[in-house]
Protein backbone atom coordinates (compact mmCIF):
# COMPACT_ATOMS: atom_id res chain seq x y z
CA UNK A 1 0.00 0.00 0.00
CA UNK A 2 1.63 3.44 -1.18
CA UNK A 3 0.99 6.43 1.85
CA UNK A 4 -2.06 7.94 0.27
CA UNK A 5 -4.09 4.54 0.25
CA UNK A 6 -2.22 4.24 3.88
CA UNK A 7 -4.45 7.33 5.00
CA UNK A 8 -7.88 5.85 4.32
CA UNK A 9 -7.57 1.34 5.54
CA UNK A 10 -6.49 -0.05 8.46
CA UNK A 11 -4.66 -3.10 7.93
CA UNK A 12 -6.82 -5.82 10.10
CA UNK A 13 -4.30 -8.52 11.54
CA UNK A 14 -4.87 -12.12 12.80
CA UNK A 15 -2.46 -13.79 15.05
CA UNK A 16 -2.05 -16.52 12.15
CA UNK A 17 -2.89 -14.82 9.03
CA UNK A 18 -3.93 -17.20 6.54
CA UNK A 19 -2.07 -15.61 3.24
CA UNK A 20 -5.27 -15.62 0.99
CA UNK A 21 -7.63 -13.37 3.49
CA UNK A 22 -7.64 -10.15 2.93
CA UNK A 23 -8.94 -7.43 5.75
CA UNK A 24 -9.18 -3.74 6.12
CA UNK A 25 -10.98 -1.00 7.82
CA UNK A 26 -11.28 2.20 6.41
CA UNK A 27 -10.91 5.49 8.09
CA UNK A 28 -12.27 9.18 7.65
CA UNK A 29 -9.44 10.43 5.40
CA UNK A 30 -9.31 10.87 1.66
CA UNK A 31 -13.26 10.78 0.95
CA UNK A 32 -14.67 13.47 -1.07
CA UNK A 33 -18.33 13.82 1.85
CA UNK A 34 -18.21 17.39 3.32
CA UNK A 35 -19.41 18.75 6.42
CA UNK A 36 -20.71 16.61 9.52
CA UNK A 37 -19.61 13.51 7.04
CA UNK A 38 -16.02 14.75 6.43
CA UNK A 39 -14.70 12.89 4.36
CA UNK A 40 -14.88 9.24 4.14
CA UNK A 41 -17.95 8.28 5.13
CA UNK A 42 -19.33 4.52 3.10
CA UNK A 43 -22.76 4.64 4.54
CA UNK A 44 -26.03 5.38 2.22
CA UNK A 45 -28.38 5.78 5.35
CA UNK A 46 -26.76 8.62 7.34
CA UNK A 47 -27.96 11.83 5.62
CA UNK A 48 -25.04 12.49 3.38
CA UNK A 49 -24.81 13.38 -0.03
CA UNK A 50 -25.23 10.06 -2.13
CA UNK A 51 -23.25 10.85 -4.99
CA UNK A 52 -20.59 11.44 -2.73
CA UNK A 53 -21.53 7.86 -1.15
CA UNK A 54 -21.15 6.73 -4.31
CA UNK A 55 -18.00 8.50 -5.15
CA UNK A 56 -16.70 7.10 -1.49
CA UNK A 57 -17.56 3.10 -2.31
CA UNK A 58 -15.96 3.89 -5.86
CA UNK A 59 -12.65 4.38 -4.28
CA UNK A 60 -13.00 1.98 -1.98
CA UNK A 61 -13.35 -0.58 -4.68
CA UNK A 62 -10.89 0.92 -6.61
CA UNK A 63 -8.05 1.30 -3.66
CA UNK A 64 -8.28 -2.37 -1.91
CA UNK A 65 -8.88 -4.00 -5.69
CA UNK A 66 -11.52 -5.35 -4.42
CA UNK A 67 -13.21 -8.45 -6.59
CA UNK A 68 -16.66 -7.56 -6.19
CA UNK A 69 -18.98 -5.19 -4.60
CA UNK A 70 -19.26 -5.04 -1.16
CA UNK A 71 -22.18 -7.06 0.48
CA UNK A 72 -24.13 -4.17 2.15
CA UNK A 73 -26.26 -4.80 4.79
CA UNK A 74 -29.06 -3.70 6.27
CA UNK A 75 -28.00 -3.86 9.75
CA UNK A 76 -30.45 -3.47 12.97
CA UNK A 77 -28.44 -4.06 15.66
CA UNK A 78 -29.57 -7.78 15.75
CA UNK A 79 -28.23 -11.19 15.88
CA UNK A 80 -28.78 -12.27 12.42
CA UNK A 81 -26.08 -13.59 10.79
CA UNK A 82 -26.17 -14.51 7.06
CA UNK A 83 -23.86 -17.22 4.89
CA UNK A 84 -22.74 -15.19 1.18
CA UNK A 85 -22.61 -17.27 -1.68
CA UNK A 86 -21.75 -15.83 -5.27
CA UNK A 87 -25.49 -15.88 -6.00
CA UNK A 88 -26.81 -13.86 -2.96
CA UNK A 89 -23.88 -11.50 -3.58
CA UNK A 90 -24.86 -10.45 -6.62
CA UNK A 91 -28.47 -9.69 -5.78
CA UNK A 92 -27.37 -7.72 -2.99
CA UNK A 93 -24.93 -5.87 -4.80
CA UNK A 94 -28.01 -4.57 -6.64
CA UNK A 95 -29.47 -3.13 -3.39
CA UNK A 96 -31.62 -6.11 -2.49
CA UNK A 97 -30.27 -5.62 1.06
CA UNK A 98 -31.25 -8.21 3.49
CA UNK A 99 -31.57 -7.43 6.92
CA UNK A 100 -28.36 -8.84 9.65
CA UNK A 101 -25.84 -7.70 10.96
CA UNK A 102 -23.07 -10.60 10.43
CA UNK A 103 -21.75 -11.72 6.88
CA UNK A 104 -20.41 -15.37 6.10
CA UNK A 105 -19.18 -16.55 3.22
CA UNK A 106 -16.48 -19.39 1.88
CA UNK A 107 -16.78 -18.50 -1.47
CA UNK A 108 -13.31 -16.45 -3.18
CA UNK A 109 -14.61 -12.63 -4.04
CA UNK A 110 -17.47 -12.59 -2.07
CA UNK A 111 -16.60 -8.92 0.23
CA UNK A 112 -18.35 -8.92 3.83
CA UNK A 113 -19.03 -6.17 5.49
CA UNK A 114 -20.33 -4.03 7.85
CA UNK A 115 -20.28 -0.26 8.64
CA UNK A 116 -19.59 0.83 12.46
CA UNK A 117 -19.02 4.00 14.05
CA UNK A 118 -18.36 2.93 18.16
CA UNK A 119 -19.86 -0.36 17.55
CA UNK A 120 -17.44 -3.00 17.34
CA UNK A 121 -16.58 -5.07 14.14
CA UNK A 122 -15.92 -8.19 14.60
CA UNK A 123 -13.55 -10.25 12.04
CA UNK A 124 -13.29 -14.18 11.54
CA UNK A 125 -11.58 -16.61 9.36
CA UNK A 126 -10.37 -20.16 9.59
CA UNK A 127 -7.33 -21.33 10.15
CA UNK A 128 -7.23 -22.96 6.66
CA UNK A 129 -8.13 -19.78 4.91
CA UNK A 130 -11.27 -20.42 3.52
CA UNK A 131 -14.09 -19.24 5.14
CA UNK A 132 -14.45 -15.84 6.50
CA UNK A 133 -16.87 -13.80 7.99
CA UNK A 134 -17.81 -10.17 9.78
CA UNK A 135 -20.22 -8.64 12.73
CA UNK A 136 -21.06 -5.47 13.80
CA UNK A 137 -21.63 -6.11 17.60
CA UNK A 138 -23.04 -2.95 19.19
CA UNK A 139 -24.21 -3.44 22.83
CA UNK A 140 -27.00 -5.12 21.78
CA UNK A 141 -26.12 -6.90 19.53
CA UNK A 142 -23.61 -8.63 21.39
CA UNK A 143 -26.12 -9.04 24.14
CA UNK A 144 -28.08 -10.75 21.66
CA UNK A 145 -25.78 -13.36 20.38
CA UNK A 146 -24.22 -11.79 16.96
CA UNK A 147 -20.76 -13.09 18.21
CA UNK A 148 -22.85 -16.71 19.28
CA UNK A 149 -24.76 -16.64 16.00
CA UNK A 150 -21.83 -15.78 14.04
CA UNK A 151 -19.62 -18.79 14.73
CA UNK A 152 -22.64 -21.42 14.56
CA UNK A 153 -23.55 -20.33 10.93
CA UNK A 154 -20.09 -20.62 10.18
CA UNK A 155 -18.66 -24.24 8.98
CA UNK A 156 -15.61 -24.50 10.58
CA UNK A 157 -15.54 -25.43 14.27
CA UNK A 158 -15.33 -22.42 16.60
CA UNK A 159 -10.91 -23.91 17.52
CA UNK A 160 -10.38 -23.40 14.16
CA UNK A 161 -11.56 -20.00 13.48
CA UNK A 162 -8.91 -16.89 14.37
CA UNK A 163 -10.69 -13.40 15.46
CA UNK A 164 -9.88 -9.62 15.15
CA UNK A 165 -11.36 -7.30 17.07
CA UNK A 166 -11.62 -3.67 15.27
CA UNK A 167 -12.04 -0.33 16.33
CA UNK A 168 -14.86 0.62 18.88
CA UNK A 169 -15.62 3.11 21.57
CA UNK A 170 -13.04 2.43 24.16
CA UNK A 171 -13.47 1.14 27.98
CA UNK A 172 -12.75 4.23 29.30
CA UNK A 173 -15.43 6.92 27.30
CA UNK A 174 -18.70 4.03 26.91
CA UNK A 175 -20.88 5.03 29.59
CA UNK A 176 -23.91 2.94 30.27
CA UNK A 177 -27.10 2.77 32.75
CA UNK A 178 -27.26 -0.11 34.96
CA UNK A 179 -30.02 -1.82 32.97
CA UNK A 180 -27.23 -2.53 30.40
CA UNK A 181 -25.14 -3.64 32.81
CA UNK A 182 -27.36 -5.71 34.84
CA UNK A 183 -28.52 -7.73 31.31
CA UNK A 184 -25.14 -8.51 30.52
CA UNK A 185 -24.57 -10.18 33.77
CA UNK A 186 -27.62 -11.58 33.80
CA UNK A 187 -26.30 -13.61 30.49
CA UNK A 188 -22.52 -14.52 32.09
CA UNK A 189 -21.10 -13.64 35.74
CA UNK A 190 -18.20 -13.26 34.18
CA UNK A 191 -19.51 -9.94 32.71
CA UNK A 192 -19.17 -8.18 35.50
CA UNK A 193 -16.04 -7.78 35.34
CA UNK A 194 -16.62 -5.21 31.94
CA UNK A 195 -18.04 -2.58 33.97
CA UNK A 196 -16.69 0.17 36.70
CA UNK A 197 -19.42 2.04 38.52
CA UNK A 198 -18.66 5.77 37.96
CA UNK A 199 -21.84 7.20 39.93
CA UNK A 200 -25.42 5.97 41.27
CA UNK A 201 -26.49 3.24 38.81
CA UNK A 202 -23.81 4.41 35.65
CA UNK A 203 -20.91 2.19 34.42
CA UNK A 204 -18.27 2.35 32.03
CA UNK A 205 -18.54 -0.77 29.92
CA UNK A 206 -15.60 -2.20 28.52
CA UNK A 207 -16.97 -3.81 24.87
CA UNK A 208 -13.76 -5.23 23.42
CA UNK A 209 -14.24 -8.03 27.18
CA UNK A 210 -17.49 -8.23 26.13
CA UNK A 211 -16.71 -9.71 23.04
CA UNK A 212 -13.67 -11.84 24.37
CA UNK A 213 -15.86 -13.13 26.76
CA UNK A 214 -18.27 -14.68 24.38
CA UNK A 215 -15.41 -15.48 22.03
CA UNK A 216 -13.79 -17.80 25.17
CA UNK A 217 -17.14 -19.37 26.32
CA UNK A 218 -17.72 -20.44 22.38
CA UNK A 219 -14.64 -22.57 21.72
CA UNK A 220 -12.38 -19.38 20.25
CA UNK A 221 -8.88 -19.99 21.48
CA UNK A 222 -6.72 -17.34 19.21
CA UNK A 223 -8.16 -13.37 19.34
CA UNK A 224 -6.57 -10.40 18.81
CA UNK A 225 -7.27 -6.73 18.08
CA UNK A 226 -9.06 -4.05 20.33
CA UNK A 227 -7.27 -1.70 22.24
CA UNK A 228 -8.90 1.82 19.86
CA UNK A 229 -11.48 4.24 21.01
CA UNK A 230 -13.29 5.38 18.04
CA UNK A 231 -14.95 8.66 20.62
CA UNK A 232 -11.40 9.48 21.71
CA UNK A 233 -9.46 9.04 18.11
CA UNK A 234 -11.23 11.28 16.65
CA UNK A 235 -8.71 12.16 12.98
CA UNK A 236 -8.98 8.29 12.34
CA UNK A 237 -12.18 6.95 13.65
CA UNK A 238 -16.37 8.13 12.85
CA UNK A 239 -17.79 7.77 16.63
CA UNK A 240 -22.02 8.50 16.78
CA UNK A 241 -21.63 9.16 20.55
CA UNK A 242 -18.88 11.79 20.13
CA UNK A 243 -20.80 13.35 17.03
CA UNK A 244 -24.47 12.28 16.63
CA UNK A 245 -24.62 13.62 12.93
CA UNK A 246 -21.43 11.77 11.37
CA UNK A 247 -20.26 8.62 8.61
CA UNK A 248 -19.67 5.18 9.11
CA UNK A 249 -16.22 3.26 8.58
CA UNK A 250 -16.31 -0.31 6.35
CA UNK A 251 -15.00 -3.17 8.00
CA UNK A 252 -14.32 -5.64 4.75
CA UNK A 253 -12.96 -9.12 4.80
CA UNK A 254 -12.75 -11.53 1.73
CA UNK A 255 -11.02 -14.63 0.17
CA UNK A 256 -8.76 -13.62 -2.32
Amino acid sequence: MDSQINASYLPVNFLDNPANVKAYITLITGGVSSGDYSEYNLAAHVGDDLVAVSQNRAKLIDDLSLPSEPVWLDQVHSNKAVYVDDGLSLKLSENHRIQADASITGSRGVVCTVLTADCLPVFFCNQSGTEVAVAHAGWRGLHAGIISNTLSNMKSSADTILVSLGPAIGPDVFEVGDEVRQAFVDKDELNALAFIETSKDQYLCDIYRLARNELKTAGVKQVTGGGFCTYSEHKRFYSYRRNRVTGRMASLIWLD
